[in-house]
C-alpha cells in the first residue's frame, strides 16, 4: 500500500513538474485590425495617444504604446501576402480597447484640446473606474481608464 501511494505521489510529482515545463515563459499579445484606413489609423494613434511607430510598410502598420510595452497593428485587406483568415476587413463592430493609464484627466483634458469627439465623458464608476472613451478611424471604441478599487461607504 506505501509503496503504491508512493509511486502515485512520485507521478503526479512528475507530471506537475512537466506541466509546469511546458507552460510558456513569456506572451505577449498583439491585436491586430484589417483595415484600408492605414494612414487614418497611424495618424490617430500617433498624434492623439502618443503611439510609435516599430514598422511599416505598403500593407501592415505595427504600433506601440508611449512607453514601448504594448503593440497593434493594421493589415490592408485582401493583401495577397497572407493567408485566407487575414483578409477580411474588419466590419467595425464588436470590439473595444481598453488603454490603461496613469493621469485620466490629464488625457482627457489633452483629448478635448485636440477636438477629439468623446463618445463617453469623463465619469466615475461605481466599481472604482475612472474613465472615458474615444472611437478610432475603424470604429474601434477606445476606453481610457484609471483603475481604482471601489469606494467603500
Amino acid at each position: 500500500m506505501k509503496r503504491a501511494l508512493l509511486l502515485t505521489i512520485t507521478i503526479l510529482l512528475a507530471l506537475h513538474g512537466f506541466s509546469q515545463k511546458n507552460k510558456p515563459t513569456t506572451m505577449k499579445l498583439n491585436a491586430g485590425i484589417v483595415t484600408k484606413k492605414l494612414a487614418e489609423s497611424k495618424a490617430f494613434y500617433t498624434n492623439n495617444l502618443g503611439f510609435g511607430v516599430i514598422f511599416e510598410n505598403d500593407f501592415y502598420l505595427l504600433l506601440h504604446t508611449p512607453d514601448g510595452t504594448t503593440a497593434i497593428s493594421f493589415l490592408l485587406p485582401e493583401h495577397p501576402s497572407q493567408q485566407p483568415i487575414f483578409q477580411k476587413p474588419f466590419n467595425g463592430q464588436g470590439m473595444y480597447l481598453t488603454i490603461e493609464v496613469e493621469d485620466v484627466d490629464a488625457l482627457y483634458d489633452v483629448i478635448k484640446k485636440k477636438g477629439l469627439k468623446i463618445t463617453i465623458e469623463l465619469r466615475d464608476e461605481p466599481w472604482g473606474d475612472r474613465h472615458f472613451a474615444i472611437t478610432d478611424p475603424n470604429g474601434i471604441g477606445i476606453d481610457l481608464v484609471k483603475y481604482a478599487p471601489p469606494v467603500q461607504e
